[in-house]
């Protein structure tokens, strides 16, 4: 199934590091957080070689709030990414980084395709801190 680099990213968030600046969260800035929930399905017995990309290097994207891959228990090839971001400008400026574009390179081929992809915009929770 054909796929375009951004949606890649999106769906993947390679770009998403957790916690890449401590206490950036705790801003008393007002600002609108940015946040991506997706699904993708890995190519047949690639999801744990492909999460292990997505893993890899979680603390070097600025404006990253949080990041988490999880399997889908209901299938063996499915992984849902969910990520926070203090902003959709810090989101598109990950997208040029030197890293996540080999990441994209690496990855492409495990990836069978994208399921979910939904834009949101959070509020606050646990570890972050509510901008409105």
């Amino acid at each position: 199934m054909p796929f375009d680099r951004r949606q890649f990213i999106v769906l993947t968030g390679v770009a998403a590091f957790a916690l890449a600046l401590p206490g950036h969260a705790a801003t008393t800035e007002t600002r609108t957080m940015y946040g991506l929930i997706g699904k993708m399905k890995a190519a047949a017995g690639q999801r744990d070689a492909l999460i292990a990309i997505l893993l890899d290097g979680i603390d070097a994207m600025p404006g990253c709030l949080s990041y988490i891959v999880a399997r889908d228990p209901k299938d063996a090839d499915a992984i849902w990414i969910s990520e926070v971001w203090d902003s959709q400008d810090s989101h598109r400026a990950s997208l040029t980084l030197p890293s996540v574009k080999a990441a994209i390179a690496k990855a492409k081929p495990m990836i069978a395709s994208f399921d979910e992809h939904h834009e949101i915009e959070p509020v606050g929770g646990h570890g972050l801190t509510k901008t409105r």
